[in-house]
């Protein structure tokens, strides 16, 4: 088992709906998993490339960014930088994403191309794939690479029903490239308390997903919301905030889990 306890655990955070706290979740999560002492990677799949911001990479220093990991074949460790959080590597985005899936369209290996940059990943405990808010291409990479899948859902209205499109992709992803992928888990994000739709939310989730659904709920919370704007995660900005304390009992539920599984 020993074996099993030192791999690297490769987990996509997806949704096709955007606004839902996927990137936030991104962050925070990788930040939360290396303040626990665990050697963490976040690559940065969405072309708008706001989890590298939000890890305080800057434009001018995304020298290689996860384009170059994926069309160009540049090795891994010449593409993760430093982030704003020690510990925390970022294989950051740009733009140049956004062209990726025409670009890719001719070429046979075009939704391996990230399981084939990730065959040296053991100087890493965790890497955290941000897909863009979107099933393309790019997310279909993330999806084959990865070991398993995160799903943030939004407190709001219709959240379960945008989960179907998202479930049947892993599932044809499952009968096709990667047998082996699964549900890490759904996290209600923006969760408001004091909302009665949340609530029903929550109710709704548990009732139609059961253990799925973790425990943890991140909360509406202006420190998570303000953080971005300076760059860095909500654990660096504000460490004692709500929010804060919310993605560290995720990061540590979601850790427990695996320890249960690796005992299993």
């Amino acid at each position: 088992m020993s074996n099993e306890e030192k791999r690297t655990r490769i987990i996509a955070i997806a949704n096709q709906k955007g606004g839902v706290g996927k990137t936030t979740t991104a962050i925070n999560l990788a930040a939360a998993l290396s303040e626990m002492g665990h050697k963490v990677l976040l690559i940065d799949l969405d072309p708008q490339g706001n989890a590298s911001t939000g890890l305080g990479v800057s434009v001018d220093d995304r020298k290689m960014t996860s384009y170059d990991l994926l069309l160009d074949q540049v090795p891994l460790k010449d593409v993760a930088i430093q982030s704003s959080v020690s510990g925390l590597l970022v294989c950051p985005a740009n733009a140049d994403l956004s062209s990726a899936d025409i670009e890719l369209i001719n070429n046979e290996r075009r939704s391996f191309l990230l399981k084939d940059a990730l065959t040296s990943t053991e100087d890493y405990d965790y890497i955290l794939i941000d897909c863009p808010p979107s099933l393309s291409l790019l997310t279909i990479n993330a999806l084959i690479a990865a070991d398993s899948v995160l799903v943030p859902l939004q407190s709001e209205f219709f959240a379960l029903e945008g989960l179907s499109q998202l479930m049947l992709t892993v599932r044809q992803v499952r009968q096709s490239a990667n047998p082996a992928l699964r549900i890490e888990g759904v996290v209600l994000t923006m969760y408001d308390k004091r909302n009665n739709l949340s609530q029903l939310v929550e109710n709704d989730a548990r009732q139609t997903l059961g253990e799925l659904v973790f425990g943890t709920i991140i909360p509406r919370n202006v420190r998570v919301s303000e953080a971005p704007s300076f760059s860095m995660p909500v654990l660096s900005y504000d460490s004692t905030s709500r929010g804060s304390e919310s993605y560290r009992a995720l990061a540590r539920e979601m850790t427990s889990r695996h320890k249960v599984m690796e005992k299993a």
